[in-house]
């Protein structure tokens, strides 16, 4: 199968989709597809056939500790234009029998992209356009939620600008959690845990537009899960060694202990998967995903999120809960594609 791996993008999860792009690649590569890694945004100068042999670059798949600058990455660009489709991106996607898409964050995982390629009838991998961009949007996606009896935190979605922070930081209640209402990765979030933290949280946000999701802090133990073809995986428990899992616990290695299966008692892994599911099929997600949770000490699953295109780098969770359900990496990419285009051809 001929196949393109986007990655890179201009969000500022791009070296966490570069880092994914190039594992994809190369595990697809071993099994014995002509596989092409393309960075959406800076796209190639490459003759479309060499492409499906050009060495994938090993620097890639490091991540570093902080997000890209993504003014520099804008200066990298070579011809110009403000699209988010770089220079042959689009040339190549049409030689290719599906577009694995290793993208994360905004445009990529909000459907815009998806939206692009279903309108030159280009097959790709993930959710659909309309279940990604909701999916993407924290207020919207416990909207749907929450009426079907999926425990989350409260929340509140704020607008706001500089001079409306005081009344929010008088107003608001704590412990909370600060969240923009479209990043991934952590990027931008808060936790805070006196009224003297909220000023600096919701500055932070004013980076990310100004529109928050305010979400009531639960404790609890950080447990994620997996969906793929429409069953859950066994799922994952993070303990970050500092802090909580912020976007250097995540990408770090040995940053955070990763244990799967979770050790948890069957009946709370029986209502994780359930209310996973429950989110998955509510916003209509097809082929994958992965939902965070919090559960608390007497096994309630409240769910924060969920991912549509989660990540597939070396420390990546969803390859992990994958991995203990018995399907190696290069399995899982060639099952996320197979899955992916019945769901195109099913209209998903």
């Amino acid at each position: 199968m001929k196949i393109v791996v986007l990655a890179g993008g201009l969000s500022d999860e791009r070296n966490v989709s570069l880092s994914s792009g190039c594992k994809v690649c190369a595990a697809l590569r071993e099994r014995g597809h002509e596989t092409a890694l393309i960075d959406m945004y800076l796209g190639t100068d490459l003759p479309p056939q060499a492409l499906f042999s050009a060495p994938i670059p090993a620097e890639l798949t490091r991540i570093g500790r902080q997000a890209p600058d993504l003014a520099a990455v804008k200066a990298a660009r070579t011809g110009g234009g403000d699209g988010q489709f770089g220079p042959g991106v689009l040339e190549a996607c049409r030689l290719a029998d599906v577009v694995f898409l290793g993208l994360h964050g905004a445009c990529g995982e909000d459907g815009r992209v998806q939206a692009a390629l279903d309108l030159l009838g280009i097959p790709y991998t993930g959710a659909g356009h309309l279940g990604s961009a909701i999916a993407m949007d924290k207020d919207l996606t416990k909207r749907l939620a929450a009426p079907l009896g999926v425990l989350t935190p409260k929340w509140e979605l704020v607008r706001y600008t500089a001079q409306d922070i005081p009344a929010l930081t008088r107003r608001l209640e704590v412990p909370c959690v600060v969240k923009p209402l479209a990043s991934g990765s952590s990027i931008g979030v808060s936790i805070v845990r006196s009224r003297e933290e909220l000023s600096p949280a919701l500055t932070q946000g004013l980076a990310f537009g100004g529109t928050c999701v305010v979400e009531q802090y639960i404790a609890g133990r950080e447990i994620q899960v997996g969906i793929l073809e429409d069953r859950a995986l066994p799922s994952i428990e993070i303990i970050p060694k500092t802090g909580f899992y912020d976007y250097e616990n995540k990408y770090q290695p040995g940053a955070a202990e990763e244990i799967t299966p979770a050790p948890i008692p069957a009946e709370w892994e029986q209502r994780l998967g359930q209310a996973a599911l429950t989110v998955f099929r509510a916003l209509g997600l097809s082929v994958y995903a992965r939902a965070d949770f919090i559960v608390t000490e007497d096994g309630a699953p409240w769910f924060l999120e969920i991912n549509t295109l989660p990540g597939m780098t070396p420390t990546s969770l969803l390859p992990q809960e994958a991995a203990a359900a018995g399907i190696g990496y290069g399995e899982l990419c060639e099952r996320i594609i197979n899955a992916s285009l019945e769901a195109r051809r099913a209209g998903k």
